[in-house]
């Protein structure tokens, strides 16, 4: 009696471990089609799940270098419209400056122009201190730490800013070359009105037509000299200053020697007719009186807001003892301040179309990560997920599963009623 008794206890246990074995598989069915995931678990299958772990990390990556993308982009776009802005504020300026050689103009309707000019002045000084979402200056290059990069001819910058991986562009523009890298004159020579001059001539900036003649280094500035012949035609003389090797620390006035080695003296001088000067063609237009001069130098460097303040100077300062404008340093002054000014559009247009060119690199790093986006995401789901075929085999084996637990239940429950006492009954 006790052999069966032991043998009815262990069919029960066998048939109870059965039953919740077939119940924990169902389960674990049951939550894997609900997923519609083959792995859920490293458990399921450790090398699929490494890889699924793998390409979700990768995913994670790409997603932050995409957020990292879309801030920098907004940045530069930021950038690029500041800079339109300052275009345009330039142009105005521009405007108001060709206004100001207008010769009806008294000296007070010009002082009324210096307004509105230093006033375009402050704004663009404004627009080039910007900054961006984050606090940070737009045109700052690699100086980061000044807030105010531009009101003190930009000490600290540095130029220029690479990219820091693949999926990043630079998250400022070059201030040092938008605002900082112009020059004086044509951008190889500038020529300097003497402020004694008491004629009306005004010249130029020039144009260089000889590159290799345009070196001064040996000779230093040149003087252009105004004088007149016997008549009484005006003439001009080309001069440099030489130190005396007879008496150190004296300099000699020497004749500047043209192309054919003829020195440059008592030149008949035509009003608007050039007048070729180390290896430049300048133009000199007016009356002069004897004693008038103009210097030729090399160019130096110069930030936009010298050019606007010596613009701003030039229409306000060139005014006669007796309250008249002296109209040939205010015509040179102009016409310099202009052809400097045309400059320095041309920096803040190079660097607007780094800007263009930096949002095209971003447009292209985007639809990159979107492909690989999509690349790994198809590994990952590879690796976990189910595919067509796999949801429709899982879907049967689920209800093969439920069915089979089923008939368990319901058949324990038959036999668990096959009883002696149940058989007395």
């Amino acid at each position: 009696m006790s052999i069966t008794r032991l043998g009815t206890a262990n069919m029960y246990d066998r048939t109870i471990s059965n039953i919740s074995k077939q119940q924990a598989e169902l389960a674990s069915q049951m939550e894997h089609t609900s997923a519609g995931k083959r792995v859920l678990r490293a458990s399921d299958d450790p090398v699929a799940a490494a890889q699924a772990e793998r390409a979700r990390t990768r995913l994670t990556r790409m997603e932050t270098d995409q957020r990292m993308l879309d801030a920098q982009t907004a940045t530069i776009k930021y950038g690029e419209s500041t800079l339109g802005e300052i275009n345009d504020a330039v142009q105005e300026f521009r405007s108001l400056l060709v206004q100001a050689g207008n010769g009806t103009y008294n000296q007070t309707q010009r002082d009324t122009l210096v307004e509105q000019l230093t006033s375009l002045r402050d704004q663009i000084l404004k627009y080039s201190n910007r900054t961006d979402s984050n606090g940070l200056p737009l045109f700052r290059g690699l100086d980061t730490e000044s807030s105010m990069p531009f009101p003190n001819g930009g000490q600290g910058m540095q130029s220029g800013q690479t990219n820091s991986n693949e999926y990043t562009i630079t998250n400022s523009l070059d201030g040092a070359l938008a605002f900082f890298s112009g020059k004086t004159g044509n951008g190889v020579l500038a020529v300097d009105i003497d402020g004694a001059n008491t004629g009306k001539a005004w010249a130029d900036v020039g144009t260089i037509t000889d590159p290799n003649a345009t070196d001064l280094s040996a000779t230093g500035p040149l003087t252009i000299t105004f004088g007149e012949d016997a008549d009484g035609n005006p003439t001009y003389s080309i001069t440099y200053q030489q130190e005396d090797p007879a008496n150190p620390g004296t300099f000699l006035t020497v004749p500047w020697e043209d192309a054919n080695g003829d020195p440059v003296t008592d030149i008949a001088y035509k009003s608007g007719e050039a007048i070729t000067v180390a290896g430049m063609k300048l133009t000199i237009t007016g009356d002069t009186e004897v004693g008038d001069k103009f210097t030729v130098k090399p160019s130096t460097d110069q930030s936009i807001f010298d050019v606007l303040d010596q613009a701003i100077a030039e229409v306000k300062s060139n005014v006669k003892t007796d309250g008249s404008t002296d109209h040939g340093a205010l015509a040179h002054g102009l016409a310099k301040s202009l052809a400097e000014i045309d400059t320095q559009l041309n920096r803040v247009s190079t660097v607007r179309g780094v800007a263009g060119d930096l949002l095209n690199q971003a447009t292209r790093m985007g639809n990159t990560l979107l492909a690989r986006n999509e690349q790994v995401e198809a590994q990952r789901v590879a690796a976990e997920d189910y595919d067509t075929d796999g949801m429709v085999k899982a879907l049967s084996q689920l209800k093969t599963q439920e069915t089979a637990v089923s008939a368990a239940l319901q058949s324990y429950a038959s036999i668990q009623k096959l009883s002696l006492f149940d058989y007395i009954r």
